[in-house]
């Protein structure tokens, strides 16, 4: 019957708490249990519902297209089963989004430049994951229009990978690896932004496995000349010196 548990949640859903089977309780009979204070998670269910929505989409069910009834059954679970994990269907989407995905790094939290190098490279990650995948790149595709999923995304899984690198950089600045005078938002914008435009503005431009310290080493150094290297002291483009104040 729709909308009942089966499959993966089914014993789950119906089972009795056994342990308070056993252990009734003062004042309540034998074989009355107290009450259960929830149902416990199955993985398996959580699993089958996960695979759904991508068995879903990659047959081309576009996202607005997906119903909770439909991923339901193509899990082979109740309708019930679903809404015990996820409140509605952007949260459902989000954590499908999250599976898909690169796992994000474990950093120190104390380092500076390490952290923010693995976290720089986990970004990397990500933009061979949805290079690679069709399904990964067409799903933000199409959650760019629906406001409300993407803000959410933003909110829950941009938002605080964000707040790590900018954290980080913090810690750079503290131990004295990047210099106290710039602004610390500018900066996380530098660092990530090489690895932000290849992936979204030019997903045809290389994302090899050194671009990472590239961009960190092009950063840290500065992309002024070196001293020995570089024109004279106010020349401007061209090879002249300064405005031309001639009449």
């Amino acid at each position: 019957m729709q909308g009942q548990d089966r499959g993966p949640d089914a014993a789950d859903a119906h089972a009795p708490d056994a342990g308070a089977a056993r252990n009734p309780g003062p004042g309540r009979p034998e074989g009355c249990g107290e009450p259960r204070r929830g149902r416990p998670r199955s993985a398996a269910a959580e699993r089958a519902i996960l695979d759904a929505v991508v068995t879903l989409l990659e047959a081309g069910e576009p996202l607005a297209g997906l119903s909770i009834e439909r991923i339901a059954r193509t899990a082979g679970v109740g309708k019930a089963t679903i809404y015990r994990r996820w409140s509605g269907k952007e949260e459902l989407f989000l954590d499908v989004l999250r599976d898909m995905e690169p796992q994000d790094p474990e950093v120190s939290g104390t380092a500076g430049l390490a952290d923010l190098r693995s976290l720089m490279e986990a970004q990397r990650a990500r933009g061979l994951a949805q290079r690679s995948s069709v399904l990964l790149h067409n799903v933000f595709a199409q959650m760019k229009s629906h406001p409300r999923l993407w803000n959410e995304y933003k909110d829950t899984v941009i938002g605080p990978r964000r707040d790590a690198v900018t954290a980080a950089v913090r810690r750079a600045v503290a131990a004295g690896e990047l210099r106290a005078d710039l602004d610390v938002e500018l900066m996380d914008d530098l660092i990530l932004g090489t690895l932000l435009v290849r992936t979204v503005h030019r997903p045809e431009s290389a994302l090899p496995d050194d671009l990472v310290d590239r961009v960190l080493t092009a950063l840290i150094e500065g992309l002024g000349p070196h001293p020995e290297s570089g024109p004279r002291a106010g020349a401007a483009p061209g090879g002249r010196t300064g405005p031309d104040t001639r009449g």
